[in-house]
């Protein structure tokens, strides 16, 4: 009888951690679907130019979005994933009033920077400042429901979003600035956002924001570095690329990154759910923990690699029909774009036994030489052979990079090994 019911109760943990996959991919592709009819109604109703300042305002909120998750949901996710219910509605509290804090904070300054800026710019900035609060606030609400395992409910949070912004969105054409497409787009995410406190019964504990800060210090401020780190390497690529070759770069290195936009969106809808994933394995059997984490990045890199194999065999009418013009300058760098996301994808499976362990260090260390060699990549490759070069020498950083995550994950393991289970010590007669 033994072994029938654990059986049974190991095939019930995999439909359960199935189930949990299920909604986190669910939920960013509602979340991915609404930020892609965003763009493009925007850059519909208002043009080029204006889209480019709505486009400043839009990484913006990047930024504040890893600071945010850097302090805030990152630690809870880490330590608050899988633990009893008391326990999870203590930490969401701090957590998501820690966000809010966040939010209010950074917002201030965007104000600050608006009515410093004047214009559209300015205006689209001192909007940013306005809702900032709500956005970030809604943010944690899902990485709240997928600590606690409840994926559907951040599901349900997303699609009141992208249900709430199409009346908001239809208003801001109407008024034509991007400063109501600003205030729209964070109205709705308002919407969302209160619709959270109802979900959970929770409300946010701005008074306790310090508190969680100061309890959580020594993983929050490293994540925060390796979140901003991330969006800054990416960023600086970018620049740079502009600079040494010309902005037509960027424009086909952006398309590239559109041909593996479905794949791209898989990864981030894994990212909401691995971490809590590995928190639960650590917990419930440490000694796997590392093939967890091969299975993951393995799986997604097999992944991306078939995807690019795919779009290989695209016949070039269909993909003018999708991106024009860029389609020929795009397709030439499928292959080392695609071996980018495979490297990054691997990478992600040591990334998340990272930090399930809390080697926050480690994790760090990892993130910053990551980063790094994806600048030297780019740019060096930019420098020694244009485009092509750039997207060759980001692939090779990123697998570099990858095979460091791993390294420390293996060192991290045996660490964690030792310190619950050290070796005896041998007394010689």
């Amino acid at each position: 009888m033994t072994p029938m019911t654990t059986e049974g109760e190991k095939r019930s943990a995999k439909r359960a951690l199935a189930g949990r996959l299920s909604w986190g991919l669910a939920d960013q592709a509602a979340s991915s679907i609404s930020n892609f009819a965003v763009g493009i109604y925007v850059a519909r109703s208002l043009g080029v130019t204006a889209f480019g300042v709505f486009s400043l305002a839009w990484l913006t909120y990047g930024v504040a979005l890893n600071v945010a998750r850097g302090l805030a949901t990152d630690p809870l996710v880490v330590r608050f994933s899988g633990v009893p219910d008391a326990s999870w509605r203590s930490a969401t509290a701090r957590s998501s009033g820690a966000a809010l804090g966040v939010g209010t904070a950074l917002g201030a300054v965007c104000l600050l920077v608006g009515l410093g800026l004047g214009g559209r710019v300015g205006s689209a900035f001192g909007c940013l400042g306005v809702v900032l609060p709500a956005l970030l606030l809604q943010d944690a609400w899902r990485f709240a429901f997928f600590a606690a395992g409840t994926g559907r409910k951040a599901f349900a949070n997303d699609l009141v979003w992208g249900v709430a912004l199409v009346p908001a969105m239809v208003v801001a054409a109407r008024v034509g600035t991007v400063a109501a497409f600003v205030l729209a787009w964070g109205a709705s995410a308002a919407v969302a956002a209160v619709y959270g406190c109802f979900q959970s019964g929770i409300r946010p504990r701005t008074t306790r924001a310090r508190e969680w800060l100061r309890e959580h210090r020594d993983l929050g401020y490293r994540y925060l570095v390796e979140n901003v780190s991330l969006s800054g390497a990416s960023q600086l690529r970018a620049y740079g690329l502009g600079a040494i070759v010309g902005v037509g770069a960027v424009g086909a290195v952006r398309g590239a990154e559109l041909l593996l936009g479905p794949f791209l969106a898989l990864l981030m809808g894994l990212s909401l759910v691995t971490v809590a994933e590995a928190a639960r394995v650590l917990r419930r059997a440490p000694d796997r923990l590392g093939k967890f984490c091969l299975l993951l990045g393995g799986g997604q890199a097999v992944a991306a690699l078939l995807w690019g194999a795919a779009l290989l065999l695209v016949p070039d009418r269909f993909g003018e029909l999708v991106l024009g013009g860029v389609w020929h300058s795009a397709s030439a760098l499928i292959v080392p774009a695609t071996l980018g996301v495979a490297g990054a994808g691997l990478g992600t499976g040591a990334a998340a036994g990272l930090r399930a362990l809390g080697a926050a260090r480690r994790s760090l260390r990892s993130q910053l030489f990551g980063s790094a060699c994806y600048v030297i990549g780019g740019l060096g490759g930019a420098a020694v052979a244009g485009t092509a070069g750039s997207a060759w020498g980001v692939a090779a950083a990123t697998v570099s990079g990858s095979a460091v995550w791993w390294l420390h994950l293996r060192i991290a393991l045996r660490e964690h090994q030792h310190q619950h289970h050290p070796i005896p010590e041998v007394r010689t007669s």
